[in-house]
Order: C-alpha cells, then sequence, then structure tokens
C-alpha cells in the first residue's frame, strides 16, 4: 500500500514537473514575443522620427532619446566620424564629458573591439574605482558597453551605453543591442544624404540668400508646421540678355535689387532662396494659391519697374538712357505635407526652362 502511494506521489511530482516545464517554457516564449513586440515597437518609433524630425542633429537626438526611455538605460552616447574627427552626435551626458567621449577609438582597451566588431563590457569592482577611459570623474559611470558602429563593413564610430552601478550590464541581452545597434546604424545611413545637403547650404553673394538646399534641412522644419503651403518659382527671364549686351555685373546688380524688394516683401515665416542662376523660389508656409497669386502680382509689377544704371560699362551718347529692366516670368503649385518638396521644385524648374524666353506672366501647375 506504501508503495502505491509512493509511485502515485512520484507521477504527480513528474507530472507538476512536466507541467511546470511547459508552463516555464510558455513563458518565455511569451517573453521572447513580448520582446520582439517591443523591437518592432522601437523600429517603428525609428522610421516615425526620420520621417518627423526636420534637421540629421534632430533625428539623431529624438533616437537616442528613445533607446534611453524604451530600453531605461542610464546614459546613452552615439559618436560618428565626420570626415575629420569623431564628434558626439547624441548624447545625455553632460558637455563637459563630450571631449572624453568622443576619443574612445584611441583607447587600448577598445581596440579589439573596433578590429572585431564584438561588443566591450568594462565595469569597476567598486565605487572608488574609475573606468579605464575616464579621466576626471568618479561617480557617473560604473559600467560601460562600448559597440563599434559600421556601414559596410567600414568603421564610422561607436555607441557607448552606461550605467551608474558597478555590473549593471551583466546580464543584459547582448541580443536586444545588436538589434538597437543595427537600427542606428540604418538610420544613419538613411540621413547621410540629408547631412551632406544640410553641409552645402550656403549664402549667395548677390542676393545675400541661402542657396536651394536649406529648403531640404532647416527650412523643412518651418514648411512641415503647416499641412499644405504653396511654393512659388519665378525666373528672371532677361538676366542673361542684360550680362551680354549690357554687362555682368550690371546682370549683378539686378539680382541684389530684385532680392531686396521681394525679401522686404515678405514675412519670415516665407522662405525665400536663390534656386539656381536667374531662378528664384518662395515657400509660402501655409497659404493658399489663390492669396499668393495676387501678392505675386504686385511683386511682378514692381520688380518690372527697378531700373539699373549700367555698371562698369559706358555707352555712346545716344538719344535714349541705357537702363537694365527685369522682367521676371512666376510659376507655382501647392506643396502637402509628408510628399517630396524637391518633386514640386523640379516640376516648377522644367516648367520655367521649357516656357518661351518671352513669357511673362504667372501660371499654375
Amino acid at each position: 500500500m506504501i508503495i502505491v502511494v509512493i509511485l502515485i506521489l512520484v507521477a504527480i511530482i513528474v507530472l507538476l514537473m512536466v507541467y511546470n516545464m511547459n508552463i516555464h517554457k510558455k513563458i518565455e516564449n511569451f517573453n521572447n514575443l513580448n520582446q520582439k513586440v517591443i523591437n518592432l515597437n522601437i523600429v517603428q518609433d525609428f522610421m516615425d522620427t526620420i520621417s518627423k524630425a526636420s534637421t540629421v542633429e534632430e533625428k539623431i537626438n529624438q533616437i537616442n532619446n528613445i533607446i534611453i526611455e524604451r530600453y531605461q538605460i542610464k546614459y546613452s552616447t552615439i559618436v560618428v566620424y565626420d570626415g575629420t574627427k569623431y564628434v558626439v552626435r547624441a548624447s545625455n551626458v553632460d558637455e563637459k564629458h563630450w571631449e572624453t567621449l568622443s576619443n574612445l577609438q584611441s583607447e587600448e582597451i577598445f581596440q579589439e573591439s573596433i578590429q572585431t566588431s564584438i561588443p566591450k563590457y568594462v565595469t569597476v569592482e567598486n565605487e572608488n574605482e574609475r573606468l579605464p577611459y575616464q579621466k576626471m570623474e568618479f561617480a557617473r559611470a560604473k559600467c560601460a558597453m562600448f559597440l563599434p558602429l559600421y556601414i559596410d563593413n567600414v568603421y564610422i564610430g561607436y555607441w557607448l551605453l552606461e550605467g551608474n552601478q558597478p555590473h549593471e550590464f551583466d546580464h543584459i541581452d547582448t541580443t536586444i543591442l545588436e538589434v538597437i545597434r543595427n537600427n542606428i546604424v540604418a538610420i544613419l545611413r538613411t540621413v547621410e544624404n540629408q547631412q551632406i545637403i544640410e553641409s552645402i547650404v550656403r549664402d549667395d553673394k548677390y542676393s545675400t540668400l541661402k542657396t536651394a538646399e536649406y529648403l531640404y534641412g532647416d527650412g523643412k522644419k518651418i514648411i512641415d508646421q503647416f499641412t499644405t503651403s504653396t511654393v512659388c518659382m519665378f525666373r528672371i527671364t532677361n538676366l542673361e540678355q542684360i550680362n551680354e549686351e549690357i554687362s555682368r555685373k550690371t546682370g549683378d546688380t539686378v539680382i541684389t535689387k530684385v532680392c531686396d524688394l521681394v525679401k522686404s516683401s515678405l514675412s519670415t515665416d516665407y522662405l525665400f532662396v536663390r534656386y539656381m542662376g536667374p531662378k528664384f523660389a518662395i515657400v509660402f508656409s501655409g497659404i493658399e494659391k489663390d492669396s499668393v497669386k495676387s501678392f505675386m502680382e504686385q511683386i511682378k509689377m514692381q520688380v518690372e519697374n527697378i531700373e539699373v544704371e549700367p555698371v562698369d560699362v559706358e555707352f555712346e551718347d545716344t538719344e535714349e538712357d541705357i537702363v537694365a529692366k527685369p522682367k521676371i516670368n512666376v510659376v507655382m503649385s501647392t506643396y502637402y505635407k509628408g510628399t517630396a518638396l524637391e518633386g514640386v521644385l523640379k516640376q516648377l524648374e522644367e516648367y520655367l526652362d521649357k516656357a518661351d524666353k518671352k513669357e511673362n506672366k504667372i501660371s499654375e501647375l
């Protein structure tokens, strides 16, 4: 009888063990699924950031903030090589530490990690120690995870996680870190072209306007505060003729006077740039085409009343004084937030380039 009871108890224990193992496996699968959902949500957050934030700096900083918030990391720093030196692109660490954080590629302790692409984990054993790369600080960070970043097998920088407790990252899931690291690299690759555009924005010498690239960086931040805007482009149709028949300096003066007149009539909410050569673009943020058309009719009339005396050139006495009088051809279209601004501008440019050189009106596309 006792043996039967024992066998029953053993059987029950075995069944409970199997049941517990099954439950544990389900919980583990659920946790893995839950983590995958979290990772997918974070990837979605990253993609939303790319589409919503305007400048490259804003995008990278928002991505870093997402990492800190969603993974509850104390300190996160992204450092990238800009072509001349390593610079901190995003960090929630006080700026007084940035010089140290931007030179970790020189630290011997991280050299193997850079060469092998394997994350390097360092930690102190007690509160009186400091991490190998720390120069003057003790209390801020007590452990760190160094993850090198690569684009097409080319080392471009690193992502540094720091905790304020010794051994804080001992049990961190490195698989998750790899996912985040890959996402950071994907974001850096995505914004690379935008960064190039932002870096080549210049102030034009004669018009004193910013070049067209401004519209795709800082300018986009202003434009996308509104659902729709009107994009207008005009061409000084006789600028080449003025350059050839009078003088190039006279043509430059015409550009200056035309731009000064237009600029003085525009609200600071509207963006006015020199698009290319004799073409200029204005983005009327949040304004409908009907209102813009009446405004541009006034501007066109004022511009074509400008008279510029010849500069650095003399003509023989004639019955009629020679002056340069600009003529402009204007075209405009609607831009919708979230669509390709460059596509709208290209359409307007193509219209002006194909239009008859004698065309002198305001058109809508």
